[in-house]
């Protein structure tokens, strides 16, 4: 854990320094709400640990996981305002600490940042951008045409959530000079785990408590949004199971990769375990 831990404070100090150098100081002091807030920094922990994983070093990594974590932060403000969600990560989402126009100039400058950093290799730029297509496209889906079965909820799953993931991973890859069977390899293993992440955050929101979870339980009822429990015939167990062939599947695609580090590997692996048993 302790090596776990030193890479998530490599991100979280870069992070804080690009935060810091976003101008004018009102911008900042938005993205700063939204970036510093909290989370698991799951995505960008993803690119580093995939980077360590085929040879590269986490140091490659930092800045590509930065801006995944930048990418996401400003799909999250998009989220709440389509949502009308107040809290995020426990505290006031941007639309509602600062108003909803304040907020979308946040969400640009969030993927301004981002895509500064992923401008330093062409590659990384376009596995983003077509992450974005992907992600525009779930979006788009979920609010003109909801999923009506299991096959239509795992397409928008991967989507809105595993492309990201996708993304993370193959940033990681890229970081390392991979090969395109390798950035691939590892591209499978993070979606599937992404999918695996959002059935379960299904769940969680349909039965757990909304203290744990540090933002508002039962927000998919309410705002009938395409939950896995709402749009398939799957029970909260059954879902879950679900998330777990995900999980297995996920590793199936790790196995296929040639290690160097096997350290960093196992923590792939171990948070592929993760996504189906965490409680928050």
């Amino acid at each position: 854990m302790e090596l776990l831990e030193r890479r998530r404070a490599l991100l979280e100090e870069r992070l804080v320094e690009v935060v810091d150098g976003v101008e004018p100081e009102t911008l900042s002091e938005e993205v700063r709400h939204v970036a510093l807030s909290g989370g698991k920094r799951v995505r960008p922990t993803v690119t580093v640990l995939a980077c360590e994983t085929v040879g590269g070093k986490a140091e490659d990594a930092v800045d590509f996981g930065v801006g995944i974590e930048l990418v996401h932060s400003a799909s999250l403000v998009v989220d709440d305002i389509i949502d009308r969600s107040e809290l995020r990560r426990g505290t006031a989402s941007a639309w509602a600490e600062y108003g909803y126009g304040p907020a979308i100039v946040t969400s640009d400058g969030l993927l301004g940042e981002a895509f500064a950093l992923f401008s330093a290799d062409p590659k990384a730029t376009q596995v983003v951008a077509e992450a974005m297509v992907e992600l525009g496209v779930g979006e788009a889906t979920e609010l003109t045409a909801q999923p009506e079965n299991e096959t239509e909820y795992m397409l928008l799953a991967r989507r809105k959530t595993g492309a990201l993931f996708r993304a993370a991973a193959e940033l990681g890859a890229i970081a390392a000079d991979s090969d395109p069977f390798t950035v691939e390899a590892l591209g499978e293993y993070a979606e599937r785990v992404g999918v695996a992440f959002q059935i379960r955050d299904d769940v969680l929101d349909a039965t757990a408590d909304a203290a744990d979870l540090g933002k508002p339980a039962g927000h998919d009822a309410e705002m009938e949004r395409p939950s896995v429990v709402q749009v398939t015939d799957l029970t909260p167990r059954e879902a879950n199971r679900r998330a777990r062939e995900e999980a297995d599947h996920a590793i199936d695609a790790l196995e296929t990769v040639d290690v160097t580090d096997t350290d960093a590997r196992d923590y792939l692996l171990e948070l592929a375990e993760f996504v189906v048993e965490r409680e928050t």
